[in-house]
Parts: C-alpha cells; sequence; structure tokens
C-alpha cells in the first residue's frame, strides 16, 4: 500500500491521522484528530468508514478521551471510560465493529482492576494498538482465502467500498482481489457508483487505480444489464454486521445487487472479518438500519436535485438474506452456504 488509511502517532500522548475519505478522489489530505470529538465527527461524518477501521479508529478514541484523566482516581478514571465509550458508540449505530472494540476496551479495564488510571491508560492504549495490528492481519488472512474463489480473466462486481480505505490494513472485499493479482489471476472489477455518496465511484475506484487493477465503474442501476452481457463472474462485497444466521448488513443497494447475482446465477460472496458477526441477533430483521441526513440525497456534493418539501428516505444499510449468500470468507477461512449451525461451528 501507499497509503495509510489511519495510523497512530506517539505514544499515549500522539494523536490519529486518518485520510479525509469525503475528500476523496479529487483531494488526497491526512487530518490530524487531536480530540474525542474529532474522532467521534470523523466516524460520523464518514471521515473515516467501514466497519474494520471505525473499530480502530474507536479503539483509539478512547485512548484520545482518556489521556487528561491519568492523573484522576480509578474510580473517576472508569467513570470517564464509560462516558467516552458510551459517546463514541453514540456515532453510527449498525457497523458492529465500533462496539465490539469499545466492548474490548470495557472488558480489558474490567480485568485490571487494580491498575491506577495512568497504567490502565497505558494498557488501554496497548490494547488499541493490538486492535490495530489484528486488523491488518485480518486483512491480510482474508485475502489469502477469498482468492480461491476468484479464477483468472473474471470479471468481478463489488458494491460500496471495501478496501484498505475501510480498514487499517488491505480492506476485505478488494483484499480478496488485490491477493488474486498478486497470485497472478487477472480479473476487472467492475464497480457500483454506490449512491447516495458514490463510495464506489469516489474510493472504490481510486484504490484499484492505485494498484493497476483494471476498474470500470457503473451507475447502480446498471448491475443488471453488466451481468446480462456476461461480464460478470462473481460479486464480491463486505459487511458491517452479520446475524447468527449468515443474513449480512451492508451498504444500501447490496441487497439487489445479491437479488440479481441469484438471477443471473453468478455467485455472491461476502468478505469480512470474524468480528462483524453479531450473535446476540439470530437474524437480520434484528440489525439497526443507520438513517442518514435527507440532504446527502437532496443536495448530494452541494447540487440540488430534488424539490424541496418532498419526501426523503435515506437508509444507509440494506440486510441481504444468508440464502442470496454463496460464501462468507472470514480471517479463519470460508463458509460455504452460511447457516446458524455453520457460523457457530466456524467461529468455535
Amino acid at each position: 500500500m501507499t497509503y495509510q488509511t489511519l495510523h497512530w502517532l506517539g505514544d499515549t500522548t500522539g494523536t490519529l491521522w486518518m485520510i479525509d475519505q469525503t475528500l476523496l478522489p479529487n483531494q488526497f489530505r491526512e487530518i490530524e484528530c487531536e480530540s474525542l470529538e474529532s474522532i467521534w465527527e470523523a466516524i460520523k461524518v464518514l471521515r473515516v468508514r467501514g466497519a474494520p477501521a471505525i473499530g480502530v479508529a474507536a479503539a483509539y478514541g478512547v485512548v484520545t478521551g482518556l489521556r487528561q484523566h491519568r492523573d484522576a482516581t480509578r474510580a473517576e478514571f472508569n467513570t470517564q471510560l464509560e462516558t467516552v465509550t458510551s459517546y463514541l458508540a453514540s456515532s453510527r449505530p449498525t457497523a458492529v465493529n465500533l462496539f465490539w472494540a469499545l466492548d474490548r476496551l470495557n472488558a480489558v479495564a474490567a480485568q485490571n482492576a487494580t491498575l491506577s488510571a495512568s497504567e490502565m491508560h497505558d494498557r488501554l492504549f496497548d490494547e488499541a494498538q493490538v486492535i490495530d495490528a489484528e486488523d491488518r492481519e485480518m486483512c491480510t488472512e482474508i485475502g489469502r482465502h477469498g482468492r480461491t474463489l476468484l479464477a483468472d480473466g473474471m470479471g468481478v462486481l463489488t458494491h460500496c467500498n471495501a478496501g484498505g480505505l475501510a480498514t487499517a490494513g488491505d480492506g476485505t472485499a478488494l483484499s480478496v482481489m488485490f491477493a488474486a493479482v498478486a497470485a497472478g489471476k487477472s480479473i476487472h472489477v467492475y464497480a457500483d457508483e454506490t449512491r447516495p455518496l458514490l463510495q464506489g465511484a469516489r474510493l472504490t475506484a481510486w484504490e484499484l487505480q492505485q494498484r493497476d487493477i483494471p476498474v470500470t465503474v457503473i451507475c447502480d442501476n446498471m448491475a443488471a444489464q453488466v451481468m446480462k452481457e456476461g461480464r460478470i463472474q462473481a460479486v464480491v462485497t463486505g459487511s458491517d454486521r452479520i446475524a447468527a444466521n449468515g443474513d449480512a448488513a451492508n451498504k444500501i443497494g447490496t441487497y439487489g445487487v445479491a437479488v440479481l447475482a441469484k438471477a443471473h446465477n453468478i455467485p455472491f460472496y461476502v468478505a469480512a472479518p470474524s468480528s462483524t458477526f453479531d450473535l446476540s441477533l439470530n437474524h437480520g430483521d434484528q440489525i439497526p438500519i443507520e438513517l442518514r441526513d435527507r440532504d446527502e440525497i437532496t443536495n448530494g456534493f452541494g447540487r440540488k436535485t430534488v424539490p424541496d418539501g418532498v419526501g426523503v428516505y435515506n437508509p444507509a444499510f440494506d440486510v441481504t438474506p444468508a440464502e442470496l449468500i454463496t460464501a462468507i470468507v472470514t480471517e479463519r477461512g470460508i463458509v460455504w452456504q452460511p447457516t446458524t449451525a455453520a457460523i457457530a461451528e466456524h467461529l468455535a
């Protein structure tokens, strides 16, 4: 990679740096997030996005939010930890890695009740770095397992962005493609533009171009025709939360792509880390769906396209039923025809 989506610079007094993805592809700029509020805002407005990257950012957000309380009593530190994690949890409701990372840091604090506030802050910083490193390794392993699903000469469709920009490493869905190309396979990627924020057109196309992988951007409503023309032999997407039965939430429009893939007998693969599974949810109807601001549709990228007074519905995600998913790829391997039993065995 020639870029780092996000990285921490310094020790416990350091800061989180990240690419401001709202500016891509027109401008590449890294921003310094020096405060808890700036990290919350970056997650909320999608300066950093993608479930794994959000989890890493949240972990460093806890470190940032607590560094002024190193001299507090442990009881005061614990109270502030609860405040900081609750605040970060309010940024986005669907990406389970956000809550997974926060829960993991809370668990570390609970397991080290005898440490002083400064010692506990050091320990939380160490854990945030572990989460960061694990995410990078996770991307590598997903790519290693997933590259077996792609054959030389394939056309591959992806929706939204599940590349390095969505993780601390090489991505999830795109890591499968990066690994396939590194193994000597030739593929051509079709990237849905992904309305309304165009993450496919702005981000996925940019990433693939950086890696010299042929990419063609299509409008979301062109996927059926492109499949019908025989240009697509596989679909690979990411996921922000997967229920116990394999129902997978991803960027709005993914469900429609899965239906089209089924109609055209094209395999539909989901690539995601094992931390994306939420076993507390039996099925996808229980996954909370984030509703975003109407302006993303009515005034997208500064241009008014909807008359005043017209209603707008803007869910950020939809849920693809497990029966439409050919396989789920994680860092542990591949779950074929995902079911509750198969997923439980995979995660055991």
